[in-house]
């Protein structure tokens, strides 16, 4: 008998079991998109490189054998094109296809050619056990190809997996139940004390939400924009419709993609309040999971998403897609009928957007989900939609009349002149509670200790994620108690956090970041409109290159609308930025054109998308709640889980940072290319990552 595995109680699971089992489990994944035979084939052909005297051996302690391309091989060979790919990557990742004279490296037809050059084949016991499926053709465009390739992959990778792991381990505690009737009666409940609604704004949200659940019921799958003002109730609203639409149309979970931690947290937040911790997972590099038995489920969930409501960022969710890891590739199948919801559309990374909105369109397209666009200030993605989605037809769930209501226009935007960073700070003094927000960290810093004193703070990415969330949550009760608060923050306070203060002074940025910005001034309505202002200025040292297209089209649309937040004003910036960007640069690396590419790249797509830049590392804060955990990892033994924990007390910093960090003594290497600060005098409580070292010498930052 071959085997496939062997556990440490010395229990044996035949090749033969694996290969059914996965195939099996794989199959069932995939029926959702019908692409079954091919995962079902696919899981058949997986793992009969185990087949072999070689790999029986390496079970025993012997040397590692490759024994992914023997199956890869048997697929090619009967003209299995997803199926050879699939097995073939199902350990090291998607392969690039690779030209007809490869020979070396690892793409897929280099792999085969030595293959069959030194006749790695597996015993034909294998076809005495396993019975092979007529396969279902593949589809001729390459750009579809592609992406059924990776839902394969999906499938098959988790299948095996989690075969493997119940063998091995005997874990059966993954996934919870999508009870979406369970779910709609704890909506219900938690929204009945807002009706019936008191004040004329309240009136008005539940209004809002009234329309956006009758959408939620009609409606078929599509690709729809939810456009709220900012406090009209969106994030409410967007999960009562991804309810009300998945019940209608028999969809499996719902997916909130969100750019920020800081707004996932919040939102992860409310909906574990609305429909119980047990039916939330929360999945981004700074979760805190911890270590007891319920934690570890939702760690191992993070995996492959089998949980009713998962919260994420839009980097797990897009490179998950590009990246072409199995580690990172699981989740996808579970992906598809799915509705999938983008809070705060308008971040849509704009370097990646046409291939972000090219996934977008193809899983409405192809592979049964719904995805709701959803923002208070909704780019104008329109033209971009239709020409990669033809058969596209824009549909608004929240009508415009509620959109332009006077309740919902509760700030005055007032352009001011250029400052330097003294007259700024003798204008901001004139208010006991204030929000300033800049565009660089080293701005913001400037700003504050010029500033400091009792009331005052500082927010940044220079501090780092637990850091920030204490402050934020002093910041909140300071304003709820009408304390003095002077606050000073680059923009991650703007998208979706939850403060609210008297006026707000905002450097000059992209039309959508001012129209965040004020968001923050007034957010519950309770002054008077012509009193809650939001100033608009620039200061003498201007901006980072970065916002200069941004900054450049805000002023585009300022000369021609006095009201910045008409939709006219929003949908003319974006159609100016993108203009100035070029088409180009919406796919600065041609990620639509590789798709295309008859030797289908998986590997070097994989290489270029990076939604975060990659010439940064983590520099870990060594305070009494991370000491245990950095101890761990210098010792080499932190497991995934505990680099997750720690994400709560990292900061990224650029490659020469690190650098004269290195140069000055002051920061410790650790296995996996990040590092810890040793010299406490370079962070504070104030501000954070403060690099001027004790002789002067300061980094820029």
């Amino acid at each position: 008998m071959y085997l496939a595995h062997i556990s440490e109680d010395g229990r044996m699971q035949s090749v033969k079991e694996h290969l059914e089992n996965t195939a099996k489990m794989a199959s069932d994944f995939a029926k959702p998109i019908h692409l079954e035979k091919h995962a079902y084939i696919s899981g058949l052909l997986h793992d009969v490189g185990k087949y072999t005297d070689g790999f029986q051996k390496r079970l025993h302690g012997g040397a590692k054998v490759d024994h992914s391309t023997a199956g890869a091989m048997e697929a090619y060979k009967r003209r299995m094109l997803i199926e050879s790919f699939c097995v073939a990557g199902h350990h090291s990742g998607l392969p690039n296809g690779g030209g007809r004279a490869d020979i070396q490296g690892s793409s897929l037809n280099a792999r085969i050619k030595r293959a069959n050059k030194e006749r790695l084949e597996p015993d034909k016991e294998w076809e005495r056990e396993i019975t092979l499926p007529e396969c279902d053709a593949c589809s001729n465009d390459l750009l579809e190809l592609s992406y059924d390739i990776r839902m394969v992959y999906s499938c098959l990778v988790d299948a095996d997996f989690l075969d493997t792991e119940q063998f091995m381990t005997g874990i059966t505690d993954r996934g919870r139940d999508f009870d979406v009737t369970a779910m709609e009666a704890a909506l219900k409940n938690y929204i009945s004390p807002w009706y019936p609604a008191k004040t004329e704004l309240n009136k008005l949200r539940c209004e809002i939400l009234d329309h956006v659940i009758s959408e939620g019921i009609k409606l078929k799958r599509g690709l729809y924009t939810l456009t709220v003002p900012t406090g009209g109730g969106k994030t409410v609203a967007s999960l009562a419709f991804a309810i009300e639409h998945a019940k209608r149309n028999n969809l499996n979970r719902i997916i909130y993609v969100i750019p920020y931690t800081s707004i996932i947290e919040q939102t992860a937040d409310i909906f574990r309040e609305i429909l119980g911790k047990e039916r939330v997972l929360e999945h981004h590099s700074s979760v805190d999971y911890g270590e007891d038995e319920d934690s570890l489920f939702y760690s191992r969930a993070t995996e492959n998403w089998d949980m009713p409501v998962i919260v994420t960022t839009s980097v797990q969710f897009f490179e998950s897609f590009y990246k072409n890891r199995s580690s990172s590739s699981r989740k996808l199948h579970n992906v598809a009928n799915s509705v999938i919801v983008f809070d705060e559309a308008q971040m849509l990374p704009v370097p990646y957007m046409r291939p972000c909105i090219l996934l977008l369109t193809e899983l409405v397209r192809r592979y049964s989900a719904s995805v709701v666009l959803c923002t208070a200030t909704q780019p104008s993605l329109n033209k971009i939609i239709k020409e990669l989605y033809p058969e596209y037809e824009h549909y608004e769930l929240c009508p415009e009349e509620y959109y332009i209501n006077d309740l919902f226009r509760r700030v005055t935007f007032e352009f001011d002149q250029t400052y330097s960073v003294e007259k700024l700070v003798s204008c901001l003094n004139n208010n006991e509670q204030y929000l300033c927000i800049v565009n660089s960290r080293a701005a913001a810093q400037l700003i504050y200790e010029s500033m400091r004193g009792d009331g005052c703070f500082h927010l940044s990415t220079n501090m780092y994620p637990a850091h920030r969330k204490r402050v934020l949550n002093e910041i909140r009760q300071r304003l709820k108690k009408g304390m003095e608060c002077k606050v000073v923050s680059t923009s991650l306070i703007e998208a979706g956090v939850d403060v609210d203060f008297p006026c707000v002074y905002r450097q000059i940025s992209g039309l959508d970041s001012l129209l965040q910005a004020g968001g923050r001034c007034n957010r519950e309505g309770k002054r008077n409109k012509t009193e809650s202002i939001v100033h608009v200025f620039d200061l003498e040292c201007g901006s980072p290159e970065m916002f200069s297209m941004q900054i450049a089209a805000s002023k585009h649309v300022l000369e021609k609308y006095a009201d910045i937040t008409s939709k006219d004003a929003v949908s003319l910036y974006f159609e100016e930025l993108f203009y100035l960007k070029g088409s180009n640069a919406l796919d600065q690396n041609e990620i639509i054109t590789q798709l295309k590419n008859n030797n289908l790249p998986f590997k070097d797509i994989s290489d270029q998308f990076n939604l975060i830049e990659n010439n940064t590392r983590t520099l870990y804060i060594d305070v009494n709640e991370s000491d245990r955990l950095i101890e761990k990892a210098r010792l080499g033994v932190a497991g995934k889980n505990d680099y997750r924990q720690l994400g709560q007390y990292g900061v990224n910093i650029y490659e020469y940072q690190y650098l004269k960090l290195k140069e000055h003594c002051a920061v410790d290497d650790l296995e996996n290319g990040n590092c810890v600060l040793i010299d406490s005098s370079l962070y504070s409580d104030e501000v954070g990552l403060n690099l001027i070292f004790k002789n002067g010498e300061a980094i820029m930052i």
